[in-house]
């Protein structure tokens, strides 16, 4: 049937029944009847709801009362063994705050704010003298067994201090200072600068290696460089070494006192890293 003769049917329709209570008044007694007998059994049908549904919530609510009576009462016969069992869950946290220590793993700690003495230092030694960069460690020790499998590209970095910017180079030879001279540690640069082809290459080795692309590291604008400890003739860059790890905390506070970016603050850590956000040069202002 067409949709439009089907209204108008319903329409036709509509107007007769209007028509009808017109002309005929006890048609429209008897249909106000009907509507006000209707309109009744609604209004009682939803008392009577009413009062079913209060029943069941006062019913409900009573015996929630009496559970909760029934399980305080079985706390209170063990209150001994429950105030015990409350001391000891707070014994350990008590002996932290009172001992002001933190509770962590030996080697493991993260501390990213530089001591006062250290932060002079660093400021004194950027506006002194500028310093020399150290002799270059020998090819074969950025590819051993122990390095490759934690940077097995290391072969082909390049670890040419002169590609370096100049004002990132002389901060990050007053990192390799004062870890040397206050804390022990000979540090190593394992790659500074970084061309487009090779940031592309490390790209595509998956988010594991970099998330930047070419042009998107600062390595590519010689403001970047991946660091690591020298012991015994050895390139150490282990994060499961107990002193290497203690060494990149150092690193990181020693490395933002002298105003660059550490990579150990990071979501996806990268502790070797250091980086120079200098106006006006870098990824970005690309």
């Amino acid at each position: 049937m067409d949709p439009i003769f089907a209204w108008l049917l319903l329409l036709l329709a509509a107007a007769l029944l209007v028509l009808w209570l017109l002309v005929f008044p006890d048609a429209r007694s008897a249909v106000g009847k009907w509507l006000a007998k209707c309109v009744r059994r609604v209004t009682a049908r939803t008392k009577q709801w009413q009062h079913h549904s209060s029943k069941t919530l006062q019913h409900q609510s009573r015996h929630t009362r009496d559970s909760f009576a029934h399980m305080l009462g079985r706390l209170a016969r063990h209150r001994g063994l429950l105030l015990a069992l409350v001391l000891i869950l707070l014994l350990p946290p008590l002996l932290i705050v009172g001992l002001h220590r933190h509770a962590m793993l030996d080697g493991y700690e993260v501390s990213t704010q530089a001591d006062q003495d250290t932060t002079n230092l660093v400021a004194a030694l950027l506006k002194g003298e500028q310093l020399a960069p150290p002799p270059p460690l020998p090819p074969a020790v950025f590819v051993t067994k122990e390095v490759q499998m934690v940077r097995p590209d290391l072969g082909s970095a390049s670890r040419d201090w002169d590609k370096l910017y100049p004002d990132f180079r002389q901060r990050l030879l007053v990192v390799f200072k004062i870890m040397k001279e206050r804390y022990g540690y000979d540090m190593a640069l394992i790659e500074g600068y970084r061309s487009p082809e090779r940031q592309a290459m490390l790209a595509s080795q998956g988010s594991s290696v970099t998330n930047a692309g070419a042009y998107q590291s600062y390595h590519q604008y010689g403001l970047a460089a991946d660091c690591g400890f020298f012991r015994d003739g050895k390139l150490v860059i282990s994060e499961k070494d107990p002193w290497a790890m203690r060494g990149y905390q150092l690193y990181g506070e020693v490395a933002q006192a002298a105003g660059l970016v550490w990579g150990g603050n990071w979501k996806m850590m990268d502790l070797g890293h250091v980086e120079l956000h200098a106006a006006g040069i870098g990824p970005r202002y690309r």
